[in-house]
C-alpha cells in the first residue's frame, strides 16, 4: 500500500529536464556507493525544510548572494536540519552552477525517479488544508480499490480550492473540490438562463 507520502507546498516546482539530470545523476551515485536509503532519506529532510521554512523558501529562490554567501547559507541549514553527504555535495553543485533555484525540482525529480524504480505508482493529492494519516490511509485505499497497486502520495496544498480534492494518478483525474463544484454549478445556472 502507501509506502510513503511526501508534503510539498502549493508553489512546488515541477520538474524539468534539468532537474531530471540532477535527480538521476544523484539517484546513480547513490545507487553505486549503495546508499539509497539514506540519500532518500536526507532528500525527505530537505523537501521537508524547504516546504516549512519561509526563510530557507526565500533563500534559495533569491538570485542576488554570490555563490560564496548561498554556499555558507545553504550548509548552515543543512548542517541544522542533519543533511549531509551526497545530498550536500548537491546543494553544493547546484550553488556552484548558479542553479540554487531549480533545488525544489531536483528533489520533486528524485522522489519521482525513486518511485518509479521501486515500482510505485504517484498520486499527486492537492487539498486545502494537510491531510490526517487517516485520510492518507482512505485514500490509497479507495485508489488500490480503483485497481492501482503500490500508491504513493504526494501532497500539494492549495488554499484556492476549498475543500474537498484532486487526485491525479497517470492519466486520470479524480476532481471533488469545492471550486471545481461551485464552477460546474455557475455554468450550469448560466446555461438555464
Amino acid at each position: 500500500m502507501a509506502s510513503e507520502a511526501t508534503n510539498v507546498s502549493p508553489d512546488a516546482p515541477r520538474a524539468t529536464g534539468l532537474a531530471q539530470r540532477y535527480a538521476r545523476a544523484l539517484l546513480d551515485l547513490a545507487q553505486e556507493r549503495q546508499s539509497v536509503d539514506a540519500v532518500a532519506a536526507d532528500i525527505g529532510r530537505l523537501a521537508a525544510l524547504w516546504r516549512d521554512d519561509d526563510s530557507f523558501r526565500a533563500f534559495v529562490a533569491d538570485p542576488r548572494p554570490d555563490s560564496a554567501a548561498q554556499r555558507r547559507g545553504a550548509f548552515a541549514v543543512l548542517d541544522r536540519a542533519g543533511v549531509g553527504g551526497d545530498v550536500r555535495n548537491l546543494v553544493g553543485v547546484l550553488v556552484n552552477n548558479r542553479r540554487l533555484d531549480a533545488m525544489p525540482a531536483v528533489l520533486s525529480a528524485f522522489d519521482a525517479l525513486l518511485a518509479e524504480q521501486r515500482g510505485q505508482q504517484t498520486a499527486e493529492v492537492t487539498t486545502a488544508h494537510a491531510l490526517s494519516g487517516t485520510q492518507r490511509n482512505a485514500i490509497v485505499a479507495r485508489l488500490t480499490e480503483a485497481g492501482y497497486s503500490n500508491v504513493r502520495l504526494v501532497e500539494h496544498l492549495d488554499p484556492s480550492i476549498l475543500g474537498g480534492l484532486i487526485v491525479r494518478i497517470g492519466s486520470r483525474l479524480y476532481d471533488t473540490s469545492i471550486k471545481s463544484r461551485l464552477q460546474r454549478l455557475g455554468y450550469a445556472m448560466k446555461g438555464a438562463a
